[in-house]
């Protein structure tokens, strides 16, 4: 394997790495239905120790517009209620003694738009994250050919690998956006 192929394997892994993020960005975002995804990331003071929300209760999706949050300890409650409202979410916990519940309202038309936006302002900056790797990469092949360690040839091939992958990278990038402004704009 040459240094070539090094360089574009490496972005390979790197441009996959973006969509993953952008995938994880993008779970957070509260559609109209209820799901677990977004509740990760949350951590509970448990006895001084901050534990994932799935460390210290069952977490389980009633219906569509309903999770509900069963610790394992019921003295928990207050501390599960306390993160839920940390993290900012945009729901009020409802807490009734045996467990915590997060009721999802429908969301108003303008605020489905707002999310779409964001959908695709964080598109755009995966897209842009997406093409400073192809100037890394790029600079790096080029860097290859000028010391003499690549042939003109075989540094033209790589650059036009590069660029495959960034095209593909880019379109994976807007599919995913695309899946999620969908699922935003369902009633």
């Amino acid at each position: 394997m040459s240094m070539s192929d090094d360089v574009v394997s490496d972005l390979s892994g790197r441009i996959n790495k973006t969509i993953d993020d952008l995938r994880v960005a993008l779970s957070k975002l509260r559609t109209g239905r209820a799901s677990i995804t977004l509740l990760d990331g949350i951590h509970v003071d448990y006895y001084g120790t901050a534990t994932p929300l799935q460390g210290v209760a069952q977490l389980h999706v009633a219906d569509a517009r309903l999770i509900t949050i069963k610790p394992w300890d019921k003295s928990q409650i207050p501390m599960i209620q306390k993160a839920i409202e940390n993290a900012q979410l945009g729901i009020n916990p409802v807490a009734d003694g045996e467990m915590v519940r997060l009721p999802f309202p429908p969301l108003t038309e303008e605020r489905r738009r707002d999310l779409a936006k964001t959908v695709k302002q964080r598109g755009e900056e995966h897209k842009v994250a997406v093409r400073n790797e192809r100037r890394d990469a790029k600079e790096m092949i080029e860097d290859l050919v000028k010391e003499g360690d690549l042939d003109e040839d075989g540094g033209d091939k790589s650059l036009a690998a590069v660029q495959a992958l960034v095209d593909e990278g880019v379109k994976k990038i807007d599919e995913v956006c695309a899946r999620k402004e969908k699922e935003l704009m369902e009633v």
